[in-house]
C-alpha cells in the first residue's frame, strides 16, 4: 500500500514527461497490493516469527521484577489507603451537616 506522501515523490520523479504515468504508477500499485494480499503466513510460520521477535526482547532480571513489583504494591496500598481515610472523613462530615 502506498501512502499519499510516497505518491506525491512517485509523481514528481516522473515529472508529467510521460502522460500514461499516472495511469502506470496506479497499477503497478493495484499490482503490488494484490501480490501481497495472496501470501498468507502459515500458524508454523506464525510461531516461528513470534518466537524471533520474543527473543529480541530484552527481559528484566529477578531482582528488578521484585523491586518493580515492591514499589507497585506500597504504591497500590498507600493510594488504597488514602481513599479509605478520604472517603471516612467525607461521609463524617456529609452526615454531620445534614443532623
Amino acid at each position: 500500500m502506498v501512502n499519499r506522501q510516497t505518491k506525491r515523490m512517485m509523481e514528481r520523479r516522473q515529472g508529467g514527461a510521460d502522460p500514461g504515468a499516472a495511469a502506470t504508477a496506479a497499477r503497478h500499485q493495484a499490482a503490488a497490493r494484490t501480490a501481497g494480499a495472496d501470501k498468507r503466513t502459515t500458524f508454523r510460520g506464525y510461531l516461528s516469527e513470534v518466537r524471533t521477535e520474543l527473543r529480541k526482547v530484552i527481559w528484566p532480571k529477578r531482582h528488578q521484577v521484585i523491586n518493580y513489583s515492591t514499589v507497585v504494591f506500597f504504591t497500590l496500598v498507600f493510594l488504597v489507603a488514602l481513599i479509605f481515610v478520604l472517603n471516612f472523613a467525607f461521609s463524617k462530615a456529609v452526615l454531620f451537616l445534614y443532623k
